[in-house]
């Protein structure tokens, strides 16, 4: 494979046989070694260039691999219907998060050229409020009916099956889609082909509202082991699910805001990779803390200069100003890692800072007095 300069460097050229040659080294080669070049050796515009040189069928392959990374930047700088088509090809749920990080001026040139159930379905989408489990569902599930056999649902099941995202989770519905049941495939497989599905479908199955936020949807999932939860609408109607998959994303990032504010930068700062972040947006994103950080230690020099005629008179004691300064930081950083982590988990709420306030307040004494 001819290396990544050259590759480079054929991408600008205006001769036909230097695309041609991007075509013919790049279309034997695997998805995943195409996917890794587009990440890590051309910049957004030259990954659309790509793209745009490709067949199209490879093209909205490419541009649907969730591992390609700025993936709402690329879509913004390809043709517009390359782009809608390469929406178009995704599920529900990223097509809503690859929209929502593109500006309004390239989805109002998209929209248009997708096909309208498309079209009506990521509006519909587009009108949920942004990080909710509405912004979060995959629309299309399975619906069961419970007077249907389990061999009628296993043929059901098939019929609609690659018209679906996942088909492991499925719904036992009523004529107003009232949830009744969730049924899985594990259910249908073990169960006898006469039986009823309402005789081998999970009652009460743990739900979620449209509005509830994502943070609370990932919590549910984990704390019991769920693969799929279903999303109750108006009227307690069933409107879609959220997955395991899309919540272990949101669990990620949640981790990742969590340990930049455990290291005192903004959440949102990588949300490129490092190396691709422009320095003025790392400078932008810690200085807002650190400026925090710097006004706060100018209580330390307050305090400290109400003592400067007792470190005048013992100059020793200034020895020891490092090592307590070290370790009030040392102390508060473990403060900050276990609160935070508490807040992530739902163990703590905002409400209860009193609370924290007071533990803490006890904790720091105590660990004063032991060093």
């Amino acid at each position: 494979m001819a290396d990544t300069f050259d590759i480079a460097a054929l991408i600008h050229s205006p001769r036909e046989e230097d695309h041609r040659t991007i075509r013919d080294t790049l279309e034997p080669k695997k998805d995943s070694e195409v996917i890794e070049l587009l990440n890590n050796a051309l910049s957004v515009g030259e990954v659309a260039e790509v793209l745009t040189l490709l067949p199209q069928d490879r093209a909205i392959k490419l541009g649907g691999e969730p591992t390609l990374e700025r993936r709402s930047q690329i879509i913004e700088q390809v043709p517009p219907e390359l782009g809608a088509k390469i929406i178009a090809a995704l599920t529900p749920d990223v097509r809503t998060t690859i929209l929502r990080r593109m500006s309004k001026h390239s989805i109002r040139l998209v929209l248009p050229l997708m096909s309208g159930e498309c079209r009506r379905a990521v509006k519909r989408k587009l009108r949920y409020h942004k990080r909710t489990a509405g912004d979060l569902m995959t629309p299309d599930f399975i619906r069961l009916e419970p007077s249907m056999t389990v061999r009628e649902a296993r043929v059901h099941i098939r019929k609609v099956a690659k018209h679906r995202e996942t088909i492991y989770a499925c719904y036992v519905l009523d004529l107003d889609k009232h949830l009744l049941g969730a049924v899985s495939l594990r259910d249908l497989t073990m169960a006898n082909s006469d039986q009823q599905v309402s005789e081998i479908m999970r009652t009460q199955p743990e739900t979620v509202r449209l509005e509830e936020s994502q943070k609370d949807v990932a919590l549910k999932i984990s704390k019991y082991n769920l693969l799929a939860v279903p999303v109750l609408g108006a009227n307690d109607s069933v409107v879609g699910f959220v997955t395991v998959d899309d919540i272990i994303d949101v669990m990620v990032e949640e981790q990742t805001n969590t340990v930049l504010r455990m290291g005192a930068v903004e959440p949102g700062a990588l949300d490129d990779p490092y190396m691709k972040t422009p320095w003025q947006t790392l400078v932008l994103k810690r200085a807002n803390w650190l400026v925090l950080l710097f006004l706060g230690e100018m209580l330390t020099a307050t305090a400290m200069g109400h003592f400067e005629d007792q470190i005048a008179k013992a100059v020793v004691l200034a020895l020891f100003v490092p090592l307590i300064i070290s370790s009030g930081g040392n102390s508060g950083s473990q403060a900050t890692s276990l609160i935070i982590r508490a807040l992530a988990l739902g163990e703590v709420l905002l409400k209860d800072w009193w609370k924290v306030l007071r533990r803490e307040l006890v904790s720091g004494l105590s660990l004063g007095l032991i060093l």
